[in-house]
């Protein structure tokens, strides 16, 4: 073993070697510039196991891996256990902020094996910072071990109790939980759970899914809270799930209508298993037109012709939904889907890895910043739920894990915390032209009730609120008699507005255009599934203008409107009027408006050359044929 005395470099002098400092960065939440492919990822660093590593993508400089003590902490210790790809010049640095670095130790000469640094060094983050790898291939650790103390001095006051311990989901060999979070006077930095007084994870978050279970068995669970300083809560109250039978099928399969929408939802007229197969029909032929394997690697991508790149996080997403959600009728579901997943994994924004890169070019490399894009995040982090509902979490991806991860890092980098309003990316920084504005099309309220169930975090059912009654103020002010909403909202940290011209896109910035023509869709999907009375009435008020405007006929639905309800352009398009036969749905009256658009969409073809039209009218058919389902 090599052991390595480091010049803290904000003091001239050496550290003792020895130190009883206990170990502090175990089962903390870890996250690294990149990671090489799925089963590398950050946290393999710091979960005690030398069998699992977190590795780098190959060939690449600089990379690094950091891990969140969750407070500051004093470090005396840090010790970095190498696999082959080992780092030759890297540095040891600490932050407070996770934004601001520095350092406490550094070298050229590292020659991989175990460096054991003795070092000094205060802050809440520690990360290794590679610059030049010792191989050609990545960097790799099978553990990074943090030693040190609380700041501040001995912590013994215990974290409160767990509460609300609940199952969210079974399948035949995994049961996923979660609870509410724990209060400490320092910081809770993660949660012991226990399967019948055995201790089966730690994990820093408020949910997990126990997998390798068996099938029709049931199960008890407690959960027990711990702070920095190792202090443990008492547990809380129990609770006991029965996994499900065996199963070779999705659970959830295409077709099979298991999850009823509120009360009065239409549909269109014929029989159940007619509108279906014409689903299928048009699934098939989206599938055809747009799911490729172009770049190998096992990845699958959508192709999105009609966007400024080859591939975009926002055809990504809607991939991964409808692939998921069409479980059933399609054999190759799962193949497709975890091939997007591995698309997901590969292609991370370069400011939150948790994220999906938004843009591709032809050879599948991120570009123009490899940063996010919220649309397709949303996306993202549904699709995985639904995976997670339909095939479980112990196969080749952790579906739900991946959600969660997914989830909270949109809540971290792409809400404003200030408004509690979607960002239009995790680019958008304070300080920055774009920080208060929000794109209408992103609000998808159906999508933060999944994401407050498969978390457990109140937080989604405050940021669902806070645009439910954002929309209806928009609506009431700005398109009383039509209930249009605009492409962008500006000024959302203190009166929101329609964007006065153009913010990012289009001198049609503020007007319902080819971002806002989804809200329809989006809008009512939340209505027909959980009958939300905010969602209902702006869903009606859209469905009475449309119709009144058309006088019924479809065809005479516009490429674009000012929110008064003037025509902005000419011609027809499925992003236009396919998302009015969800807001159609919701109408008891609407039973020939909606067979009208129903028939306007069986009528149109696939054009291979506009993926996003051709992907909303697809989801809007799930929709409508009552085989869109909230996981």
């Amino acid at each position: 073993m090599k052991v390595f005395l480091a010049v803290a470099l904000a003091l001239p002098m050496l550290v003792s070697a020895t130190t009883a400092d206990p170990l502090i960065s175990r089962g903390k939440p870890a996250s690294a510039s990149s990671i090489e492919a799925a089963g590398f990822e950050a946290g393999k660093a710091v979960d005690g196991s030398t069998s699992t590593r977190w590795a780098s993508l190959e060939g690449s400089d600089p990379q690094w891996l950091r891990v969140d003590l969750g407070s500051s902490h004093t470090i005396s210790r840090v010790r970095l256990n190498w696999e082959a790809a080992y780092g030759k010049t890297y540095k040891i640095q600490t932050s407070n902020d996770g934004g601001t670095w520095s350092d406490v130790y550094s070298t050229s000469a590292g020659d991989g094996g175990v460096d054991d640094l003795t070092l000094a060094g205060t802050g809440r983050y520690v990360r290794v910072h590679g610059t030049q790898r010792g191989t050609p291939y990545g960097y790799s650790l099978w553990e990074f071990d943090v030693y040190g103390t609380p700041a501040g001095g001995s912590d013994t006051t215990p974290p409160s109790t767990p509460a609300d311990l609940r199952s969210t989901g079974t399948t035949s060999s995994t049961v996923s939980l979660a609870w509410s979070a724990s209060t400490d006077n320092v910081g809770v930095t993660g949660y012991d759970v226990y399967r019948g007084g055995t201790q089966v994870a730690s994990v820093t978050g408020t949910t997990h899914t126990d997998t390798g279970l068996t099938a029709s068995t049931s199960y008890s669970y407690t959960v027990r809270a711990r702070d920095a300083a190792g202090n443990t809560s008492s547990a809380g109250s129990s609770v006991t799930a029965t996994t499900q039978p065996t199963g070779s099928g999705p659970a959830v399969p295409f077709g099979s209508h298991s999850r009823p929408y509120a009360s009065g939802m239409l549909r269109p007229s014929g029989s159940q298993a007619s509108l279906d197969a014409q689903v299928i029909d048009y699934y098939k032929r989206w599938k055809a037109a747009f799911v490729r394997q172009n770049c190998g690697n096992g990845w699958y991508q959508v192709i999105s012709p009609d966007a400024d790149h080859p591939y975009v996080a926002e055809a990504q997403g809607y991939g991964m939904v409808i692939t998921a959600t069409m479980a059933g009728a399609d054999p190759d579901a799962k193949k497709i889907f975890d091939g997007l997943v591995k698309w997901k994994i590969d292609h991370p924004s370069s400011i939150n890895p948790d994220l999906l890169a938004a843009e591709q070019n032809t050879s599948c490399v991120s570009v123009n910043g490899t940063d996010a894009a919220t649309d397709g995040d949303m996306d993202v982090a549904y699709g995985l739920l639904l995976a997670d509902q339909q095939w479980g979490s112990s196969g080749t991806y952790n579906y739900k894990q991946l959600a969660i991860r997914h989830i909270n890092a949109i809540k971290k980098d792409e809400i404003n915390p200030s408004t509690n309003l979607l960002k239009l990316g995790d680019w958008s920084s304070s300080g920055g032209e774009h920080y208060y504005i929000s794109r209408t099309s992103d609000w998808m309220a159906d999508h933060f009730r999944a994401f407050r169930k498969a978390t457990g975090d109140a937080a989604w059912d405050t940021i669902r609120n806070k645009h439910q009654s954002v929309l209806t103020s928009l609506q009431s002010g700005y398109a009383s008699g039509t209930g249009l909403l605009p492409d962008f909202v500006v000024n959302t940290n203190t009166s929101p507005r329609p964007a006065p011209g153009e913010v990012l896109e289009s001198a049609n910035d503020g007007q319902y255009y080819w971002n806002a023509c989804r809200t329809p869709w989006r809008i009512g999907d939340d209505a027909v599934t959980s009958g939300d009375s905010q969602s209902l009435a702006a869903a009606r008020k859209l469905n009475t203008w449309i119709r009144s405007k058309t006088g019924g006929d479809p065809n005479k639905i516009a490429i674009g409107y000012k929110l008064n309800g003037t025509q902005i352009s000419s011609g027809s398009s499925a992003a236009y009027f396919a998302p009015f036969a969800v807001a159609a749905m919701t109408d008891t009256g609407s039973q020939a408006w909606l067979d009208a658009l129903w028939n306007k969409m069986v009528s149109t073809g696939i054009d291979s050359s506009s993926y996003f039209a051709a992907s909303i009218q697809l989801q809007v058919m799930i929709t409508v044929t009552h085989n869109h389902w909230v996981p």
